[in-house]
């Protein structure tokens, strides 16, 4: 009875190991059709995952692109993934091909945070009619509270003031800015989602912001692919909550305050993002194609107010540590801060057009600090070509960003932080085909002018009113970035000793 039962059981483990090869040989398929990108020979059921190195994936893609050219392929488990490097095959994938290419893949991990067929939110949508009307409701919201503006451009000076005072407090002494660059963002943010403000030392906006910054680390290696690749793995009780708890507390404190306002909530006389969304979620009451929902205005909040608080106080987290690194670039800009605004008011978007320097300043942070290398994965809608090769529909693609921002047949110092990538021989501004950090075609990041608003003015505002140094007796911080799925610069200390 024993030797049947272990007959039995090697049998089952024989029919199990074939079916499992079986799988993996369909799925690896796609590899021997014509024309397809080459690439690094998968593990059975594993792909390329053990092969890549998930807190450093930058320099990973880069030795791959070195080996097998400017478009190659990988397996990610089961996933069919292609890598699209330099500005020729990003930009046909993005802009020329963008109709076969604005597909988002499906992302099961997300599953145990509310994500579903009709609450997606608006980065990770499917390209669809989820995606087109949650854009486009997003887009011409933030228009009607006043993006490109002079009320929302009020709103960024006034955060800059109470930045500044910020930083006045501080004395002169040693300290950390990213966190106080967090919470003005955040608030710059919230006033568009929330219609209020929330005092740097508030504990819920303490914990907001951490949570933030938590859930933005969870989301990146390896057990995120792992669990996204195989999602079998997520009927496993309690895992997700333990790989993600970041993500799930800030989730319940968005929740919170959702019901909060709702509470205070006028129907049809909207004080921001959150009431405009239940005004379209009662329109929408009896719609089963609308994606206006409860569950859906979490999504869109989580969005924007994740996307648009990270990325920008990381690029003015760069913007400060350049700053200190190079003082003689610093002292140019205040500079032309001085000649141009002077010391009686704060700047204002209009000075744009007449700061050439402190616009290549800015857009060469972008471009140096690079802080979302791999940019947000696309997927393939229906077959299509991107340099002579085929890509099947359902193909996974990933977008090197950092292979077109320090591409060396675009910059002439691709490594270097130089300003003059942004400037003709007549010291114009000039931005350039291959400046993309918010990424290029139909999916190009909807909160680009929020963001562009928001850095000139926090950054013109701080130089104009500081001088900003490496601490007497602390070593030159490094700018070598601390890479997961964004580029954050290591922490550093400076001093702000007012001008």
């Amino acid at each position: 009875m024993v030797l049947l039962s272990g007959e039995w059981l090697g049998s089952v483990a024989v029919a199990v190991v074939i079916f499992l090869l079986l799988v993996d040989l369909m799925h690896r398929r796609v590899r021997w059709a014509a024309r397809y990108p080459p690439g690094p020979t998968p593990l059975p059921g594993l792909g390329n995952l053990l092969q890549l190195d998930f807190q450093d994936l930058p320099r990973s893609m880069g030795q791959l692109r070195r080996r097998y050219g400017n478009v190659f392929s990988l397996q990610m488990a089961w996933t069919p993934t292609v890598v699209l490097n330099g500005l020729a095959a990003v930009r046909e994938a993005l802009v020329e091909q963008s109709e076969d290419t604005s597909d988002r893949p499906p992302s099961p991990s997300y599953e145990h945070l509310g994500f579903g067929p009709r609450s997606e939110g608006v980065i990770l949508a499917r390209y669809g009619h989820a995606w087109r009307e949650q854009r486009r409701f997003s887009v011409s919201t933030m228009r009607n509270f006043g993006l490109g503006k002079k009320s929302l451009e009020q709103w960024v000076t006034e955060e800059a003031s109470c930045l500044c005072a910020a930083f006045t407090a501080q004395d002169g002494s040693p300290f950390r800015p990213k966190e106080l660059l967090n919470k003005a963002v955040s608030n710059v943010i919230s006033s568009l989602i929330y219609a209020r403000r929330f005092e740097y030392d508030d504990p819920r906006f303490l914990k907001i912001i951490g949570f933030v910054e938590a859930s933005v680390k969870e989301d990146s290696g390896f057990f995120r692919e792992v669990l996204n690749e195989i999602p079998v793995l997520r009927k496993i009780p309690g895992l997700a909550d333990r790989l993600f708890p970041g993500q799930k507390t800030f989730m319940t404190m968005l929740d919170e305050l959702i019901s909060e306002h709702r509470m205070t909530w006028e129907p049809g006389q909207p004080r921001d993002l959150t009431d405009t969304f239940l005004d379209e979620v009662e329109k929408a009451k009896g719609n089963p194609e609308s994606t206006f929902n409860n569950a859906n205005l979490r999504m869109v909040v989580i969005d924007l107010f994740t996307a648009g608080m990270v990325t920008t106080s990381t690029t003015l987290a760069w913007a400060l540590l350049l700053m200190i690194l190079h003082p003689d670039m610093q002292r140019r800009v205040q500079q032309e801060i001085d000649e141009v605004i002077g010391q009686s008011r704060p700047p204002e978007m209009a000075d744009q057009a007449h700061m050439p320097y402190t616009m290549a300043v800015i857009h060469e942070v972008q471009r140096f600090g690079d802080i979302v290398p791999l940019g947000v994965p696309h997927m393939t809608s229906r077959d299509t070509e991107v340099q002579g090769y085929r890509i099947p529909k359902g193909t996974v693609l990933l977008t090197n960003l950092s292979s077109v921002l320090k591409d060396e047949s675009c910059w002439k110092k691709p490594l270097r932080f130089y300003p003059e990538h942004f400037l003709d021989n007549q010291g114009r501004f000039v931005k350039k085909e291959a400046f993309m950090p918010f990424s290029a075609g139909r999916r190009v990041c909807l909160g680009e002018p929020l963001a562009r608003m928001e850095l000139f003015l926090f950054f013109t505002c701080l130089l104009q009113r500081f001088s900003f140094s490496v601490p007497a007796g602390q070593p030159r911080p490094s700018d070598h970035a601390e890479v997961a799925s964004l580029a954050i610069p290591a922490p550093y200390q400076l001093c702000a000793v007012s001008r």
